[in-house]
């Protein structure tokens, strides 16, 4: 089979590579890729020789200045080449044989022929090569049957999959990663070697798992490969946090719902409108603080009274236990999972204007991400119910752009800012500091003070007088 590579650059290698007299093929994701009509603009080359030698080669040919970047340590170099307005990442390798030690994931490598460079690929649809040498540009080469496993939506390893998966743990993650990417299946023997080797990724950085877990949590339907995680036994290992929200108890007539089952359904709503992975961080814990508050009530059943609370504190924890970065993005999922639970409690009551400014004053820039959340937690199957408080989110929805409207300005901006109050009257972070701020916040909420520096600043030197606080200076003004 012949594969129309029509991609300048294939062209450049295989001639600096006839040059050179080695043999390069195009290999990996970018001949996957190809098969199933995907965009990619990462192209992996293995050469049966000195990848660096070829790299260094092949960019002279496009400019003699071209910068390529090397990695001695690993024999690899990179290059990126603009075509079409787009960048392209342009790798290569030598070809290499690689063993393992049973304590590590970092192979020991040598120097190998293309069959063993096939041989130590994870899957066989990512064992495909192609040539790119002048006698067999765009030939095929695909030993372990991948073409007929991409038409079969398949995900099998090309060797014995427990040797496989022993070798290098991370790629039972990569398995499920690609399975939820891709909507394939994971074939029946390669499945249970995962489950046969879970407890092996213990020897994994928490690194290299978030950032596997990231592409599934990416993927176009997440859920898929959260299930293959449960199933697999790797999420009790990875994820014991989402892991303890699996299951169901019962006392008498009245159960409570699977919440694993529910947060991968939220995380597939969410999904359906959001590509951003800190909002679908957010529906993964959004409900990650139930197992902590779980309690029965003889009149009310099972309940979860503060899981947002405690959800909200979890947060830190999963993201320095998964090594996820503790900067705003936290912060972000941190308020999203703590504010997950007003939106709905507006929409049971009725909807007044301070509530709704408070709302919108908490949530900030960030209210339309949370109302998105919001409504993908209605996951009742109860039809009626469910149409309901969409119906109502609606109600709520209007209600917040009836008051930005109304209001003129957004309010998580607020007029007097902490900074001001302490410069105003020269102190430091104090008791009396949060008051002031805390008054003026519930005036704007409830709708007796406009939202403007002006008449905010004034309320600041009344609320201060009261507790005995003036300013430095006497005919000292806020105004702008």
């Amino acid at each position: 089979m012949d594969v129309k590579l029509t991609h300048p650059i294939y062209r450049i290698v295989g001639a600096a590579a006839d040059r050179l007299g080695i043999r390069a093929f195009a290999v990996g994701g970018v001949v996957r890729d190809y098969f199933l009509g995907r965009h990619c603009t990462d192209i992996d080359i293995v050469c049966v020789g000195n990848g660096i030698e070829l790299a260094q080669a092949a960019a002279a040919s496009i400019n003699p200045n071209k910068e390529v970047a090397v990695f001695k340590n690993f024999g690899t170099a990179s290059f990126h080449y603009n075509h079409n307005g787009e960048k392209w990442q342009i790798e290569f390798v030598g070809a290499r044989k690689e063993s393992y030690h049973f304590d590590s994931r970092k192979p020991v490598v040598t120097n190998g022929t293309l069959e063993d460079d096939q041989n130590r690929r994870d899957f066989t649809i990512n064992a495909m090569a192609v040539g790119i040498n002048e006698d067999n540009f765009g030939t095929l080469l695909d030993p372990f049957g991948g073409i007929r496993h991409l038409d079969q939506r398949l995900i099998k390893t090309p060797l014995e999959p427990g040797i496989t998966f022993s070798d290098d743990p991370l790629r039972m993650m990569r398995a499920i990663r690609f399975a939820s990417q891709l909507d394939f299946a994971i074939d029946p023997s390669t499945f249970r070697a995962i489950q046969e080797n879970a407890h092996r990724i213990s020897i994994v950085s928490a690194e290299r798992i978030h950032t596997e877990l990231n592409k599934i949590i990416l993927s176009p339907k997440p859920s898929v490969g959260f299930r293959l995680l449960l199933d697999s036994g790797l999420l009790e290992i990875i994820f014991p946090e989402m892991y303890r929200l699996k299951g169901v108890e019962s006392v008498g007539q009245h159960a409570h719902k699977d919440n694993f089952f529910h947060t991968i359904k939220v995380l597939d709503n969410v999904a359906l409108k959001s590509d951003d992975l800190w909002l679908r961080w957010a529906a993964v814990l959004h409900d990650i603080g139930k197992p902590l508050v779980k309690r029965y009530d003889e009149k009310l059943g099972w309940t979860f009274h503060g899981h947002e609370y405690r959800g909200s504190k979890l947060v830190k924890s999963v993201f320095k236990h998964l090594r996820l970065p503790l900067d705003a993005k936290m912060k972000y999922v941190e308020k999203m999972v703590l504010l997950h639970m007003r939106p709905i409690v507006l929409a049971e009551d009725i909807v007044t204007d301070s509530a709704v400014r408070r709302l919108l004053f908490d949530a900030g820039e960030d209210i339309d991400d949370l109302m998105m959340l919001c409504e993908a937690d209605i996951t009742s199957s109860n039809e009626k119910k469910k149409q309901r408080f969409l119906d109502n989110f609606k109600l709520v929805r209007q209600k917040l752009e009836d008051l930005k409207e109304k209001d003129r300005v957004r309010l998580f901006q607020p007029p007097i800012s902490g900074e001001d109050i302490m410069t105003t009257f020269a102190v430091g972070p104090c008791r009396e500091v949060g008051i002031i701020k805390d008054a003026i916040k519930s005036a704007i909420i409830d709708g007796t003070l406009p939202n403007e520096r002006e008449e905010a600043w004034a309320m600041m030197l009344r609320e201060a007088a009261q507790l005995g606080m003036y300013p430095v200076e006497k005919d000292q003004t806020g105004s702008e």
